[in-house]
């Protein structure tokens, strides 16, 4: 198993300008070979690849990497406008190749090409074809068009396999990818596994994919300001803390007892002296002992007394700092809580109506609960954007399917209620300006400002955050404010429409939203490449969205 440090850290600590500080005194070190990084949401696992990266200067202490590093961002489908060559990283190579054909003989533009760039079009292609990424892109350029094709036309998935192929072309000594599987159909994902399983060089991954978790050689876990190296899979991991948190629970059990006796025996202690003290008044009263005596007496019993008060005390703050230590090594990990209000949503209510190329209808009525699957780039995403934004609500389904600009056919949608919800794959709806208050009024307007920051705190947004501007956030803070807007707005939504809504929260976060969609009384519409997640929400139905716009009802 490799162990050749490809990254150190020492003492490691950041802070943004507001003062928050995600990463305070962390070292550690990863490895040559290929490593998880977990842990959870919002202990600043997307800012330390930042700082391995470069991209961010540490406050304190000392970023040391064997080579050189590429790094794959969470938000990496959020710029519509760049091509296909721009997630590759190849555009400049690509640029100054065409321009030189065309004519154009500047020296600075074979400095540029160097000398192992005049094939990188072609092998730019090959990668994509090697990762059967964008297979079906129209032909008519060196690259087939594949290259010059735009991340709004791409779905999430294909964006974020493009941009993890484009890593592996650069080749860096040390890749850092960040929630590479998030958008992944189940195809895309062992595509994405399989690039994984076959790295060369130094890969640090943060990710909550399970499977993709088990494919590493070391496990590391960002927890309140430590880095703990484990060296196996997360399941291997998993399995480590378990014993390990039961020792400590078991030590924690022992301690408690042990000061639950110490403040026995202080107890004890003060009732025997308190009683000496009453005896040794009333001899005194009754001159059962000449006066010196009594002094004499009365001076040792003090300097006894006074011993043990000090023994009984110092044994028992030594109880209660064991207490405390065995405590902090006991998980205690937060969650978030989601309490959905009531939509008011009656029986038989049309939501929304959805119409395939073949022209069946399928009707979203009541407290429904439907997911859109299918594999990437048959779109999903845009059958629900036109759902929750293709004009005002109506009592009937007007238009009917229909050649989008690009001259292809596809499924329909429009919304029966002006109460809809959408939290989009992206998050690109969120303004980087506001804060994060500001944001989450936008849904709930006439709700104060108190009970927002309350209802924020339950999604683990607190304190000096609920003020900082949304774009400091870190890609599972900001799906957090997202999600709270959305599930959280008032009035409540009556249809809510969710695109990936698991992507970027923890396991944990994770269940406590399943339990909350599970009691939600209002229409759902979820795509999910997450069967687990699925499969726990109580489907009410399934709708398969094929590559041709039909929607098929799966049996379930």
């Amino acid at each position: 198993m490799p162990s050749t440090p490809a990254v150190v850290l020492h003492d490691l600590t950041f802070s943004w300008p507001d003062g928050a500080t995600p990463i305070a005194g962390v070292s550690g070190a990863f490895t040559a070979g290929r490593t998880g990084l977990v842990g959870l949401n919002g202990t600043g696992k997307s800012t330390l690849l930042r700082l391995v990266a470069g991209r961010l200067a540490p406050t304190t202490g000392a970023v040391a990497v064997t080579g050189t590093t590429d790094y794959l961002p969470q938000r990496v489908t959020l710029d519509t406008d760049a091509t296909v060559a721009d997630l590759l990283g190849v555009r400049r190579v690509i640029d100054a190749v065409r321009a030189i054909a065309d004519g154009d003989f500047r020296p600075e533009l074979f400095d540029v090409v160097g000398a192992d760039g005049w094939d990188l079009e072609e092998r730019a292609v090959a990668a994509l074809a090697a990762a059967d990424v964008l297979a079906g892109s129209p032909a008519g350029s060196p690259g087939g068009g594949v290259l010059d094709r735009r991340v709004g036309t791409l779905s999430g998935g294909e964006a974020v396999l493009t941009a993890v192929t484009g890593v592996r072309l650069r080749g860096a000594d040390v890749a850092l990818l960040d929630e590479p599987t998030n958008n992944l159909d189940g195809a895309a994902r062992e595509r994405l596994h399989e690039l994984v399983r076959t790295w060369r060089g130094a890969l640090v991954v943060v990710s909550h994919d399970r499977e993709l978790l088990e494919l590493v050689d070391s496990t590391a876990e960002l927890r309140t300001g430590s880095l703990t190296t484990f060296g196996g899979t997360y399941g291997q991991y998993e399995e480590w803390v378990a014993v390990q948190q039961e020792a400590a629970r078991s030590a924690l059990r022992d301690a408690e007892q042990t000061l639950r006796r110490e403040k026995r025996q202080r107890i004890e202690t003060q009732e025997r002296i308190a009683h000496s003290e009453r005896q040794g008044r009333k001899d005194a009263a009754d001159r059962k002992y000449v006066e010196a005596v009594i002094n004499d007496r009365r001076n040792a019993a003090q300097k006894s007394q006074g011993s043990r008060r000090g023994a009984a005390a110092d044994a028992e703050a030594r109880a209660r700092a064991a207490v405390a230590t065995a405590g902090r090594a006991v998980r205690d990990d937060d969650r978030i809580v989601v309490d959905l209000p009531d939509p008011d949503v009656p029986a038989g209510r049309r939501l929304a109506v959805l119409r395939g190329t073949d022209g069946r209808e399928t009707v979203l009525a009541g407290p429904v609960r439907v997911a859109l699957t299918g594999p990437n780039g048959v779109g999903k995403t845009t059958l629900l954007e036109q759902l929750v934004g293709a004009g005002a609500p109506g009592p009937d389904v007007v238009g009917s399917v229909g050649a989008g600009s690009d001259g292809v056919t596809r499924a329909s949608a429009q919304r029966l209620t002006d109460r809809v919800g959408y939290l989009p794959q992206r998050l690109d709806g969120l303004d980087d300006a506001a804060t994060v208050l500001d944001e989450v009024r936008r849904g709930a307007p006439h709700v104060p400002p108190g009970e927002l920051r309350n209802r924020l705190a339950r999604f683990l947004v607190r304190g000096d955050q609920v003020d900082r501007p949304v774009r400091t956030l870190s890609g599972g803070e900001r799906f957090r404010v997202a999600l709270t807007g959305v599930l959280l707005a008032d009035p409540p939504a009556q249809l809510l429409v969710l695109d990936e809504p698991t992507n970027n929260l923890d396991l944990a976060s994770t269940d406590q939203l399943v339990q909350a969609l599970s009691f939600y009384r209002g229409g759902l519409m979820v795509v999910s490449h997450d069967r687990g997640f699925l499969d726990r929400i109580g489907l009410t139905a399934e709708l398969a969205l094929g590559t041709g716009g039909a929607l098929t009802e799966v049996a379930r």
